[in-house]
């Protein structure tokens, strides 16, 4: 039996945001887009008939802004905001009110769909530039030097340039592999720390002095390509 596809609904005052959240969406078996809104009182409006599992809430919009639209709807709906704005203010305030996600728009497809889902597990997803400065805030990294733990050296490697705020294809193209390399030593990362996403990762990393501030690690010199023969 096929599992029935989460409900989305899109509040963004952009028509080409909206466009673009939904062609993402849509394209995902597992989604199904319901509704628009262009404005946050629309947004309450169409949440509370509709009733989709997760509203993608834009924060600065006509009415009724994200935030209000956030208190209005979390204690009945999972509302992940997506924002241009990269503000703490911003992300506190989401957060305090029960955002399940909060979210930079320019953090891609892939951190949209993931995000979705994520709300749909009960988890929440954080950009990872925002996790950096809350974990700083938050998490004191230890100063004593991390055990080994139970990850591999290039688990720990990973882990580190994800509590970093890396996403997957700037750790790829860091550690000369692909980003499906990095997305699968990141879930081995996750089961074996018993944390649900990069959230909790970062927060290991940063309790463990794995990862500390102002120290990401330096980029690692690309092997040279062999020499091609002398055929002259």
């Amino acid at each position: 039996m096929t599992p029935t596809p989460t409900r989305v609904l899109i509040a963004d005052d952009q028509h080409d945001v909206r466009s673009g959240f939904r062609m993402i969406l849509d394209s995902q078996p597992d989604m199904t887009v319901v509704g628009e809104a262009a404005d946050g009182i629309h947004a309450v409006d169409l949440a509370r008939t509709l009733r989709p599992d997760v509203v993608l809430a834009d924060i600065r919009m006509p009415r009724l802004d994200g935030l209000e639209v956030t208190r209005r709807l979390a204690a009945h709906t999972r509302v992940v905001v997506v924002t241009t704005f990269d503000l703490d203010d911003y992300v506190h305030a989401a957060l305090r009110h029960g955002a399940a996600g909060f979210l930079l728009k320019r953090s891609g497809p892939t951190l949209l769909i993931e995000a979705v889902r994520a709300a749909m597990a009960g988890d929440t997803l954080i950009s990872p530039q925002i996790t950096v400065r809350l974990l700083r805030h938050l998490t004191p990294p230890a100063t004593a030097t991390p055990a080994p733990g139970p990850l591999t050296t290039r688990e720990r490697e990973i882990a580190r340039l994800a509590s970093h705020g890396l996403t997957n294809a700037e750790i790829a193209a860091r550690l000369v592999i692909t980003p499906g390399t990095v997305k699968t030593h990141l879930a081995n990362v996750q089961a074996k720390l018993g944390v649900r996403n990069r959230v909790g990762i970062a927060a290991w990393s940063w309790q463990s002095g794995l990862a500390t501030p102002g120290t990401l690690p330096a980029q690692p010199p690309h092997p040279a390509p062999p020499a091609r023969p002398d055929t002259s």
